[in-house]
């Protein structure tokens, strides 16, 4: 007699029962408050360890949960769904988080808030040198740009802490190497330098190289937002090595001494 077939068997396995621990990190109200005050108090970004450290020391993190890099980032993640389409809203910058204004809304600020200070064009060009072949020394900025540097320059970048000493070069002389440094990153909204964009995509696609360099003069002159955009704008030029003309002796005049102030 033939035995009935059946579904299932003794000596099948059971089912296997849904992990419980893959399931997203549960977060405590009181965790996404705490993070949101320390952000908003904090005069710089706030990092994950930093927002880690104070959430393990108030013990906010729930039983059963023992990875606090999930459980941190669950945090942000609320933090951030929390402030879309509000005015302002945490965004990662620099290695850490800040609030920002919402992008949409800048433009209707410029009327009622100060604008920062323009950098001159002699300024954005030196910086965006540094920022793209960082460590590198007075002089290699100086053959790259086709241009002596006046210390007036490097005294504008350093006072706006945009760069920072990085040691200094193993040659005759010694010279100071330089770098850009984390109020960089700050000011122009970068989370690191791996944001910037590479040299190559700024030269695609151009056949006349003299309208380009016509273009960001415009930009780093007459942008809305001075600062913001001279950086990529200068960063063809830098790009070019020392193939693009000289820039004539009166652009380190530019920078004057109110203008520093």
């Amino acid at each position: 007699m033939t035995q009935p077939e059946f579904p299932h068997t003794e000596d099948e396995a059971p089912s296997v029962p849904v992990d419980e621990t893959d399931a997203a990190p549960i977060v405590p109200d009181d965790a996404v408050r705490l993070a949101e005050a320390l952000i908003f108090a904090a005069s710089e970004p706030v990092s994950a360890r930093r927002l880690a450290d104070l959430l393990e020391t108030r013990r906010l993190m729930p039983a059963g949960q023992e990875d606090l890099g999930a459980f941190v980032d669950a945090v942000l993640a609320a933090l951030v769904r929390q402030y879309e389409g509000r005015g302002v809203s945490p965004v990662e910058v620099a290695g850490g988080w800040q609030f920002r204004t919402a992008p949409d809304l800048a433009a209707q600020l410029t009327r009622v808030l100060e604008r920062p200070r323009r950098l001159p064009r002699a300024v954005m060009e030196s910086l965006a040198i540094i920022a793209y072949h960082q460590p590198c020394t007075r002089t290699d900025i100086e053959d790259i740009r086709g241009v002596s540097l006046g210390q007036t320059v490097l005294d504008t970048l350093i006072e706006a802490e945009l760069i920072a000493p990085r040691g200094r070069k193993e040659v005759p002389g010694r010279p100071v190497l330089w770098g850009t440094t984390p109020e960089f990153l700050r000011h122009f909204g970068l989370r690191a330098l791996s944001d910037l964009p590479r040299r190559e995509e700024l030269l695609v696609d151009v056949p006349d190289m003299a309208g380009l360099r016509q273009s960001q003069s415009e930009i780093t002159f007459d942008g809305a937002d001075g600062m913001e955009e001279g950086p990529r704008a200068s960063a063809a030029a830098s790009a070019e090595g020392t193939s693009e003309p000289p820039v004539e002796p009166e652009a380190e005049e530019s920078v004057s001494g109110p203008e520093r102030a």
